[in-house]
């Protein structure tokens, strides 16, 4: 019997494969009851609280209409800047703040850790919606379901990550989900932006298949799934490194017409330039379908955790 209840959702590497399949299990059950009607009355009167101290929109909104659709209410504020944190509040102490008005909290920071600081003195569960370069955890998850979604099956695919793998926080969570299908992962990023080198290790102890490349249309040949990602500008201490990297990887129609037309291509968003606008009409362009897909997983995971479901 799976049971999530009180469980706050940190990381990638917390769940088991069980946990995994039945979390797309409940995500499946809620796209099927809404469509028929606008929203469910599973978290009538309860209160999300939505933390964001770096900017968002796709992981915000979704968790803001997530609860939406399961009958509940939010609060929250949408930057450092709109809350105690510009007055010089330490995060522990507005975790405890909230912790007074919400059921549960969702939360974005900057620094690597912090939803995990926020875990161990807050009463409500807390989902990470990144922290810093670190997890992303429910972004990896409703990956997992658009994969289900658009493959029909996420065992014996090939998953190529493309882009800044050093600060991809919804790779770093992904890769510790994919580890549990029989997947084959190519990681394609320059140099200075690899997957970090003890987590690819990791991966290889539990028997997956890891290929590490600088070669996009070589992974792009051989893929299931395209999972671009963008050189994250706010990771750059210096911007010249930036402006050098920015565009090492931009996947137009022609590349993917002529490689491999049946691929699917995912992004967690937003694009800057790494996804022409041109593939946005190819069958496999999955992104905006994938935004769609948070919702559903968010409900589930709130539902779970509240034990409402």
């Amino acid at each position: 019997m799976i049971n999530l209840r009180g469980k706050d959702i940190l990381d990638g590497a917390q769940f088991t494969r069980e946990e995994v399949d039945h979390i797309m299990a409940v995500a499946d059950e809620m796209r099927a009851r809404l469509r028929d009607r606008h929203s469910l009355d599973l978290m009538t009167g309860y209160v999300l609280a939505t933390l964001f101290f770096e900017p968002s929109t796709r992981t915000r909104l979704s968790f803001e209409a997530a609860m939406h659709r399961l009958g509940g209410g939010v609060i929250g504020f949408s930057s450092a800047e709109s809350s105690s944190t510009a007055k010089g509040e330490t995060l522990a102490d507005t975790i405890r703040t909230v912790d007074q008005y919400a059921d549960i909290i969702a939360m974005r920071h900057p620094q690597i850790g912090s939803a995990r600081e926020a875990a161990a003195v807050a009463e409500a569960p807390i989902l990470n919606g990144g922290d810093g370069a670190g997890q992303h955890p429910t972004q990896a998850l409703l990956d997992l379901f658009t994969i289900r979604q658009e493959r029909g099956q996420v065992d014996g695919t090939t998953i190529a990550l493309v882009g800044d793998l050093k600060n991809g926080r919804t790779v770093h969570a992904g890769v510790e989900i994919y580890k549990h299908y029989r997947c084959k992962l190519i990681m394609v990023a320059p140099e200075q932006l690899r997957m970090p080198a003890d987590l690819v290790t990791k991966l290889r102890s539990y028997g997956v298949e890891v290929e590490e490349t600088a070669d996009l249309e070589g992974a792009l040949a051989k893929a299931d799934v395209l999972y671009m990602t963008r050189i994250q500008k706010e990771r750059f201490a210096d911007p010249v490194e930036y402006e050098r990297l920015k565009n090492s990887y931009i996947l137009t129609r022609e590349m993917v017409e002529r490689l491999q037309p049946n691929v699917t291509v995912l992004h967690p968003l937003p694009r800057v330039n790494e996804i022409a606008t041109d593939v946005d009409s190819l069958p496999g362009a999955g992104y905006f379908r994938q935004v769609k897909n948070g919702v559903y997983v968010r409900m589930a995971l709130i539902a779970l955790v509240m034990g409402k479901i």
